[in-house]
């Protein structure tokens, strides 16, 4: 049986009229006939936000607190050892203080490198810049003695003799009598210093005059200090801390320059501005503390 056909959309030739809602691509369109074509419909897959879970700031912060912790106590760990000496000599990556050269970079944490090692003193303190030789060790008792210590004669041209000083005490004390001293002297007395007078470095005694520390043993202890009481110059003239302290003359002023300038090289240096038991001489050591005073 054949199909019905409307003939309302019929031409007047038989063929199919535009818009019968027969579509384009059936057999029997008349060639001439604009063709309806249906619209395409695009079906689109729904799009899936990528979908993240939001970040606890609560559970996070403590991690970040306890990781900053940690890289600061590690730090902080890194710089103790550094300055107490305790860096092993083959990795320790600080070069050897050279005396023939003023103003060493890192000097405290150079310096505190020749605490406990002997072959590094030995070579660091070599003529002309340091007269010294090494001592042999004193265990001592009571917190008393002295290990890699030296006998020095002078430095930088400068009469200082110490029959037993810390290789990590000469050596500041080398590089502060050749460089800053003399330039600090030569500035506002025109002059060189050619000595010391000194009240030693060994004493087997507490600490004297502080408030706190009276049961403490002091740097003397350890042959680790020294007591400057005065300076002599080249054309003569003595300078003591006790008759020039006070004033605002060049020899005042010189002894207050001296005093500043030994705090780049030793850890505490007190002066009679800091008590009345350092009325009369300069205190340098290289202990554990950190005054200058």
């Amino acid at each position: 049986m054949s199909p019905s056909i409307d003939l309302a959309s019929l031409g007047p030739d038989g063929g199919r009229l535009y818009g019968s809602g027969i579509d384009a691509g059936d057999e029997g369109c008349h060639p001439e006939m604009p063709v309806r074509r249906r619209p395409r419909v695009l079906r689109t897959r729904p799009i899936n936000v990528l979908r993240t879970r939001p970040i606890n700031v609560l559970r996070t912060r403590p991690i970040n607190v306890l990781r900053t912790i940690l890289i600061v106590l590690l730090l902080g760990g890194l710089a103790f050892a550094f300055r107490q000496g305790l860096v092993p000599p083959y990795l320790n990556p600080l070069p050897a203080i050279d005396l023939g050269g003023p103003s060493p970079w890192l000097v405290d944490w150079r310096l505190a490198a020749m605490k406990y090692d002997a072959d590094l003193c030995r070579r660091v303190l070599v003529a002309p810049h340091i007269d010294a030789q090494p001592i042999a060790d004193n265990a001592g008792r009571d917190g008393c003695g002295w290990s890699n210590a030296v006998h020095m004669s002078g430095a930088g041209g400068v009469r200082a003799s110490f029959d037993k000083i810390t290789c990590e005490a000469a050596t500041a004390l080398a590089l502060w009598l050749e460089y800053d001293l003399q330039q600090v002297a030569q500035d506002i007395l025109g002059q060189r210093v050619v000595a010391v007078q000194s009240f030693g470095t060994y004493s087997c005694r507490n600490i004297i005059g502080a408030k706190f520390w009276n049961n403490r043993r002091s740097e003397h202890a350890t042959a680790n200090a020294i007591d400057i009481a005065g300076f002599t110059l080249a054309n003569g003239h003595q300078i003591s801390v006790r008759g020039q302290w006070r004033g605002d003359g060049a020899d005042a002023r010189f002894l207050r320059a001296a005093h500043d300038s030994a705090c780049r090289y030793f850890r505490v240096v007190l002066g009679p501005d800091f008590n009345a038991a350092h009325h009369d001489h300069f205190h340098l050591d290289r202990g554990f503390g950190w005054l200058c005073g």
